[in-house]
């Protein structure tokens, strides 16, 4: 009874680690912020562990990776707040891999609007 108990035990201590090896933070980024002027071809969606949205700028399409929801929500920045065809600014990190067009977005400003995710970052 008592190896049940201690493997059960291993076993749950393995899984609990899992999200926190998940979960790359920023070090599949550029140092260096980049900003982006584009047109959003899908809204923000506050769904799983981080918001995102997806702009073209250019022939491309980049896929915005957003603070978590609560954060990005307390951002002031909500689900179909932005809609689809309106032009924004983006400012963030960049995938290292440059043929992703992939961006960790710590700032949005459509208009006169804008929307600090991550203000600590800027």
């Amino acid at each position: 009874m008592a190896w049940l108990f201690r493997s059960g035990l291993a076993a749950a201590l393995v899984f609990a680690e899992v999200p926190a090896f998940a979960h790359h933070g920023w070090g599949g980024q550029e140092e260096a912020v980049t900003t982006l002027s584009g047109t959003v071809v899908q809204g923000v969606s506050l769904a799983g562990p981080h918001a995102t949205m997806k702009i073209k700028v250019g022939a491309d399409v980049w896929d915005l990776t957003l603070a978590p929801p609560a954060r990005t929500e307390r951002s002031g920045l909500k689900e179909g707040l932005i809609p689809v065809g309106a032009a924004v600014t983006v400012r963030g990190n960049r995938n290292l891999d440059h043929a992703k067009h992939e961006m960790k977005t710590i700032y949005i400003k459509q208009g006169a609007t804008e929307y600090h995710v991550y203000p600590d970052r800027e």
